[in-house]
């Protein structure tokens, strides 16, 4: 009986490559494969750009199917995507002078365009 679960982080070998992912076999003799989509944050266009067969790679068990003995595995999840990073930074940013929310310019915009449109003399 396997003792990998999801979420377990485990080490593996490429033992084949499709269009559609490669096939790791893990160390407790499960098969699992790493679909295209979950190789890297970024385009893959080829897997072969990414891993080959033979390479040991480490990734993170997305579910496992325990009767077929296989497990949906992904590389990305254990790199940060840029987009993720690129959030963090901007929430670390603080505002700076001269900026206020739009609700607070509202008033003022509003008054302005009252003033603007109004009567003629």
């Amino acid at each position: 009986m396997s003792t990998i679960k999801r979420g377990a982080i485990v080490k593996g070998k490429v033992t084949g490559i499709q269009p559609y992912g490669a096939f790791v076999q893990l160390e407790d003799g499960m098969q699992g494969l790493i679909h295209i989509s979950e190789i890297s944050h970024q385009f893959v266009k080829d897997v072969r750009d990414y891993v080959h067969v033979g390479d040991e790679v480490t990734v993170k068990v997305l579910d496992v199917d325990r009767k077929a003995r296989r497990a949906s595995l992904s590389l990305k999840a254990l790199e940060p995507s840029e987009e993720k990073e690129k959030r963090h930074m901007r929430m670390k940013m603080p505002l700076k002078s001269g900026f206020r929310p739009l609700k607070e310019k509202l008033r003022e915009w509003i008054e302005q365009s009252k003033k603007e449109d109004g009567p003629k003399p």
